[in-house]
């Protein structure tokens, strides 16, 4: 029997470099990140997704490899890597890495031999063209930092295919030797004990772009089937979490009939909710559900409400971009990048307003699929606009009031990057202690809806319908599984609300069971379709039998 671990976890993404430094070099490592399990463990996560860690000369945050087999030493080694996977696992915490394999940086010594002998292995590792294509200047993905899509490279004499940045040059998945190495990487870290792999840019790792010709199959999506093949015999329970967005029509096949990626994130529902929330009613949101294609058993969402990127935009109207900025009071000079998204964490956007924060991480908790956190989510950390691109909401994770955050122990002008010092958002105010001590902090009220969602494994794994509620700012939803079903009602509105369901979820021998809210309800009485929420408010609710 296949072990769906990932349908009832909770996914938390670290930044090694910016997590916690353990010797006082003012750069995060191993080290550091396991000094912090135990914080990881009690959060209740029990899957750290780790972003790249490998040898880079970091031109985009790691995300430019240099060497797929080892670790930048400057956080550690393969050793503190095998001790780090050995530790997460005791304290019952599985974890994926990402796989960056959509293209190297033009450092690696494979696209250096490529370049310097056109007999090499290495030249078919590549995309090449002798002319600079006509349309080097379409699909640009980074538009205002990056100019063309095809650079010369005086060495190798010809022109290399990069979708992203030009010190990034795109592999050839057509090439089986390209494959082949895949597969060698992927082996090597389910070796070393990690449960899989976080798939960067997965639409252009299968891209045939400048090798339509050359490519050993024609659909493309065959590729994603040979990678799951390869995964399940090497281990039965790893998984693939890829990240696609993509337009609906796409999004099968990336699932398949269950045999290719087992894990999405959900792009198109993040940027309805975003909507939702900017907007204050439940429309969008339903929206968002409603255009999703349906999935195999064995696959699933992964739910976010800000990841490690930029918050993409792309799904939505120009109109519905420019009224997300106004609603959230953002300067579009400042906020805006690559011409679809806002370099911001959360909480900047909606004024720090608590309410607001716990309604948006309540609805990813409890929306279809599996939910995904970003370091320093947990107690609301803020962003600076000062740094350039996204390295904005990349900032050192906030301990304590200690210097540096208690990040690190180095001088401050020696750290990877400025820790958060001023305004709400400072670490003296803001920080992982301080909300230990508070009762009412975020991080507290985190760590009670993570277990509460523990107990309801109808969320993760079972079937969901939307229900219909008489006021537009309510949000309902069931999620039914073997003989459960929760009820979850959010209000998108700051005015209270008592909502009358639409559809009838109880019987005379059932009643509802309050599991969390934003406060302390009434009980509900029997059979009673009036149910109160406060302003931003939100209700987690058990269907359960009347005691006789």
């Amino acid at each position: 029997m296949l072990d769906l671990w990932y349908k009832h976890s909770v996914i938390y993404c670290v930044d090694v470099e910016v997590y916690m430094d353990g010797n006082g070099d003012g750069i995060g490592d191993f080290e550091g990140l396991m000094q912090r399990l135990d914080y990881i463990a009690g959060l209740g996560v029990n899957c750290i997704w780790l972003m790249p860690f490998y040898p880079t000369p970091n031109c985009d945050n790691g995300y430019d490899v240099t060497d797929y087999y080892s670790v930048d030493p400057r956080l550690g080694t393969l050793g503190n890597f095998v001790e780090f996977t050995r530790q997460a696992n005791h304290h019952g915490i599985r974890v994926i890495v990402d796989l960056v394999v959509n293209h190297t940086s033009t450092e690696h010594p494979w696209f250096k031999a490529a370049c310097q002998d056109k007999n090499s292995k290495y030249r078919d590792f590549y995309v090449w063209a002798d002319e600079k294509p006509e349309d080097a200047k379409e699909g640009i993905i980074f538009p205002g930092y990056q100019e063309t899509t095809w650079t010369y490279n005086e060495i190798a004499e010809a022109y290399y295919f990069h979708r992203f940045y030009e010190h990034q040059a795109d592999l050839n998945i057509g090439n089986p030797e390209v494959r082949e190495e895949l597969y060698r990487i992927m082996g090597f870290w389910l070796q070393l004990g990690v449960c899989g792999f976080r798939v960067d840019a997965a639409p252009f790792l299968i891209e045939l772009k400048g090798i339509e010709h050359s490519a050993d199959i024609t659909d493309p999506y065959e590729y994603l089937q040979e990678m799951r093949n390869f995964l399940s015999w090497r281990q039965g329970d790893a998984i693939i979490l890829a990240e696609a967005n993509v337009p609906m029509e796409d999004i099968p096949q990336y699932f398949g009939d269950g045999d290719r990626m087992q894990m999405l994130f959900n792009f198109m529902v993040n940027q309805h909710l975003i909507l939702a929330l900017a907007r204050e009613s439940a429309e969008p949101l339903v929206a968002g559900l409603k255009a999703l294609p349906p999935i195999p058993k064995m696959g699933q969402w992964a739910q976010f409400v800000k990841n490690h990127d930029e918050m993409s935009l792309d799904k939505l109207s120009e109109s519905e971009q420019e009224e997300i900025l106004t609603r959230f009071q953002q300067d579009k000079e400042q906020v805006w990048i690559y011409e679809r998204g806002i370099r911001r964490r959360y909480p900047p956007l909606v004024g720090n307003d608590p309410r607001r924060i716990r309604l948006a991480y309540s609805l990813m908790f409890t929306l279809p699929g599996t939910p995904v956190l970003y370091y320093g989510e947990e107690i609301g950390m803020g962003d600076n606009l000062e740094l350039e691109e996204r390295h904005a909401l990349r900032t050192p994770m906030q301990w304590s009031s200690e210097p540096n955050g208690g990040f690190s122990t180095a001088s401050p002008d020696q750290l990877i990057w400025p820790v958060i010092t001023e305004g709400e958002y400072g670490y003296e105010q803001l920080n992982v202690m301080a909300q230990r001590r508070d009762p009412n902090s975020l991080l507290n009220w985190m760590e009670r809806a993570i277990w509460m969602l523990k107990e309801c494994p109808e969320i993760g794994w079972g079937t969901w319908e939307i229900i219909e509620a008489d006021n537009p700012a309510v949000f309902a939803h069931c999620c039914h599984w073997k003989q459960g079903t929760v009820l979850l009602l959010h209000n998108f509105s700051e005015q209270p609300c008592t909502i009358n369901l639409k559809q009838r979820l109880v019987n005379s021998d059932q009643h509802l069971i309050d599991l969390l809210g934003d406060r302390p309800y009434e009980p509900l009485k029997l059979n009673s379709c009036s149910i109160e929420l406060e302003g931003y408010g939100y209700r987690w609710l058990r269907v359960g039998k009347n005691q006789q």
